[in-house]
């Protein structure tokens, strides 16, 4: 069973983090999910290409929080991952529940 966490408990582990400590955070969801809004410290993987690019995940002894909009896609994404030897750690109700939950969110698509 993957490991979930609260959108609560990402806000105080990204609060808590060092500025120089990298939370491993992917965003799943489709770029113009991603571009309209999302927590600002996520990075944008689409669902789709997350097996093309799983040895981006691998090897990592932190774990990879993966979050979507409402926690479905994420979920199968952070089972995949499992499978393949990565700790995932699903983000219960996602974006959706971030931004009901009144945190900030950031826009736009980073810069190559």
């Amino acid at each position: 069973m993957v490991e979930q966490i609260s959108v609560t408990q990402l806000s105080q582990l990204l609060a808590a983090s060092p500025a120089e400590a990298l939370i491993h955070l992917v965003d799943v969801r489709e770029p113009h999910e991603y571009e309209q809004a999302h927590v600002a410290q996520a990075v944008l993987v689409p669902m789709g290409s997350v097996p093309d690019r799983l040895a981006e995940f691998t090897g990592s002894p932190d774990p990879i929080y993966v979050i979507c909009e409402a926690g479905m896609r994420s979920q199968q994404v952070a089972e995949f991952l499992e499978q393949h030897g990565v700790n995932a750690v699903n983000v219960a109700g996602g974006t959706g529940q971030w931004r009901a939950a009144g945190y900030p969110l950031s826009t736009g698509m980073p810069q190559p």
